[in-house]
């Protein structure tokens, strides 16, 4: 039987015995694979196409489109999800939102925050490896993960650059506050004397969960 198209679909040819229902159902299961799977979700998607052949594609209600990616096992690659909503974050004893909230979320493995955190008794954060709060379970990363956050410094206009640290599932439970503890570091203007000090830290910013 002849075929035709990149997806060398079967087409019966005129020396071809006249069997029609088994020639459509050859076209059918040859179009098959090529074609968008519609799933309700994800429970379903692995219900049904878990020994799918690899490249088929899965498209959820809500957009969710996954590719197969192993002939073999039930392995997929997200190619869009749509994002998840903004998650408040546990704030430390004696801390507060600033002037945005501060939250998070994770899109496709990265963890990301946002949101000012200040002391609620309006005094500055002059010290050193000072915990803002916790993230939530889902959100602590495999390793400590640090990024760059932003800092109003006392007295001066210019926003000031700190660490941020999240620490990981190996960190001591009880240093620094534990595991998914949030942390800022600063050299500006952090003096353990209270002279100087940061009046918010803004924690935007994202970090890898693997």
């Amino acid at each position: 039987m002849a075929t035709i198209g990149y997806a060398a679909l079967p087409i019966p040819g005129g020396g071809d015995s006249p069997t029609t229902p088994a020639h459509l159902a050859e076209l059918a299961e040859a179009i098959d694979p090529h074609l968008w799977q519609h799933v309700t979700n994800l429970a379903d998607r692995d219900a049904r196409l878990s020994d799918a052949p690899a490249q088929t594609v899965a498209v959820g209600p809500d957009g969710t489109t996954w590719v197969k990616v192993s002939g073999t096992t039930n392995t997929w690659a997200t190619i869009w999800e749509p994002f998840e909503d903004w998650q408040p974050l546990t704030l430390a004893s004696g801390f507060e939102a600033g002037q945005t909230l501060p939250e998070c979320r994770i899109d496709r493995g990265k963890a990301h925050l946002r949101g000012r955190i200040q002391r609620t008794d309006g005094q500055l954060i002059s010290a050193n490896g000072v915990k803002l709060g916790s993230v939530p379970t889902d959100f602590i990363p495999q390793q400590i993960s640090s990024f760059t956050g932003g800092a109003s410094l006392t007295g001066d206009a210019m926003t000031g650059v700190c660490r941020i640290e999240v620490f990981s599932p190996d960190q001591d439970a009880n240093s620094l506050g534990g595991r998914g503890s949030i942390i800022v570091y600063s050299q500006d203007g952090m003096q353990d004397s209270g002279t100087a000090g940061l009046m918010w830290v803004d924690i935007s910013g994202y970090y890898w969960l693997d």
